[in-house]
């Protein structure tokens, strides 16, 4: 009997299931997107039942439409959007506020705060990572506040999670209340070097450990899926964040090789093996997986809007009917005309970590038109990107030769061919783009023997497309010396009095 997995990927913007066979390759998929809910300027929020309910459907739908019996299913993979942070009701599951998501920046003040009273090394040094709004920490900080719910968490009547662990206890047989390390990595509650949540940062938050969960390995079974689902249990056997999985999904097993996944934000990730990497430049150390209670760790750059500010042009601007729209625009036009665009609608990430920084569209003429703000702003994805390669490149001392993409603007080859451009280098497209979905998947399918070992995984990682520079190196550092006089002009600009 052929066996399949599934990978359950839960986006920013989307739910989504995809079926792989045992080659790797996809044999379905389905998704739904849901609602972002904007209650402030700067405030982003998700209904966590729709978040549960759309990745619940995508999961039946997957199955259906893919004709496979739930029979050859072997595995089930979580992979998630990070950091942002539910609490609900341990007795009733219900949840106790909307999911705050990722992109949210209420918890600025807190962030400053903590700054302000001398914790930013302790937190960099500890976890890996620098004090942002972007991390779960103070979010829960903010909800236990908020509603009042310190002496609740304090008895252990509250859980917190970050989605793989909302949907591990809500789809899981058994409601376990367990997080991977890739995710408790995220949280700035977490020591990734001795593998265990901190007392000191839950302190300075004043969040009690009893409303953790229990963190496990990347790849490994945690439980059965509930069989109501699907009419039959299934090991759910993989928990990791999106980009973590990705990594995986691209084949990065070697320090050195990175990829960029290129979503709602993009995320550039590099693998620097058994012992975390310190950064000279702005970037994070993360976890990139926990296998066999073993870590492998990364260097990472978050850029925060990258796919967001097509679809921003969609959606709010109206200049394009779909995303795809953007490539047929951006050629139209040689060059963009001088007009550089700074998609800082929630601030800033690496390397400037500019929590008041704000979107801008600089170097406006009368002859400007609309092929200039579509082109710009996808323009906008690669420079953002570049910088992070460029920090990473300066953090190990040497240029990267490649650079291997996925996610839903790779499949853009302007962009791709500007990113190329850019950054000097060349850049890579899996035959399998849903490399989140992959990597979450060929973890599952590594924890219950569908693929053996990682030697059995490089074998299906297929190569679709290689670009090279085009662009010569005069061109290319006018290019970003105009966006980094952009992104200048958008810095500090909503800073609090």
């Amino acid at each position: 009997m052929h066996k399949y997995v599934i990978a359950l990927d839960q986006g920013t913007t989307s739910s989504r299931a995809v079926l792989f066979d045992e080659q790797a390759q996809i044999v379905a998929i389905k998704s739904y997107e849901f609602e972002q809910i904007y209650p402030q300027p700067g405030w982003v929020e998700h209904d966590p039942a729709a978040i549960l309910n759309t990745q619940t459907d995508a999961l039946r739908e997957v199955v259906r439409i893919s004709g496979v019996p739930v029979e050859s299913i072997a595995a089930i993979g979580i992979t998630n959007q990070r950091e942002t942070t539910l609490l609900w009701d341990r007795e009733t599951g219900r949840p106790l506020h909307n999911a705050i998501v990722w992109q949210c920046r209420r918890t600025a003040p807190i962030v400053r705060r903590l700054c302000d009273e001398g914790y930013e090394p302790y937190i960099r040094e500890t976890t890996g990572l620098i004090p942002d709004a972007y991390f779960s920490g103070t979010k829960i900080s903010w909800l236990l506040d908020h509603l009042g719910l310190h002496e609740r968490a304090e008895r252990g009547e509250i859980c917190f999670g970050t989605v793989d662990s909302f949907l591990a206890w809500n789809l899981v047989s058994g409601r376990p209340h367990v997080t991977d390390a890739t995710n408790a990595s995220r949280t700035m509650l977490y020591n990734i070097r001795t593998n265990d949540w901190d007392d000191k940062l839950l302190g300075m938050l004043n969040i009690p450990r009893a409303i953790l969960p229990k963190v496990v390995d990347s790849s490994g079974v945690i439980g059965m899926l509930d069989p109501e689902i699907l009419g039959r249990a299934i090991p759910v056997a993989a928990l990791a964040g999106d980009q973590h999985s990705a990594l995986f999904g691209q084949g990065c097993f070697e320090p050195g090789m990175m990829k960029n996944t290129y979503g709602t934000g993009c995320f550039l990730l590099m693998n620097t093996g058994e012992m975390p990497a310190r950064s000279k430049n702005g970037l994070l150390t993360t976890i990139a997986w926990r296998i066999g209670g073993k870590c492998t760790y990364a260097l990472e750059g978050s850029v925060f809007v990258g796919g967001a500010a097509i679809q921003w042009l969609r959606d709010e601007m109206k200049l394009i009917e779909r995303a795809s729209e953007s490539e047929v625009v951006a050629k139209t036009i040689p060059d963009n005309g001088g007009v550089y665009m700074v998609p800082a609608f929630t601030g800033l990430g690496a390397p400037y970590w500019d929590m008041y920084s704000r979107g801008t569209i600089i170097g406006l003429t009368r002859g400007t038109g609309r092929a200039h703000i579509v082109r710009a702003a996808l323009e906008s994805i690669a420079y953002q990107s570049a910088d992070l390669v460029r920090a990473m490149a300066s953090d190990c001392g040497r240029r990267p030769e490649e650079l291997r993409v996925d996610g839903g603007a790779s499949a853009n080859q302007f962009l791709m061919q500007y990113q190329a451009d850019v950054l000097g280098c060349r850049v890579i497209r899996p035959a399998v783009i849903e490399t989140t979905a992959l990597g979450a998947a060929l973890m599952a399918g590594l924890a219950v023997g569908v693929w053996k070992d990682m030697d059995d995984i490089r074998r299906v990682w297929k190569m679709d497309l290689s670009l090279t520079p085009q662009m010569d190196e005069t061109q290319r550092e006018k290019a970003m010396n105009g966006w980094h006089k952009a992104v200048k002009r958008s810095m500090q600009w909503a800073e609090e009095d």
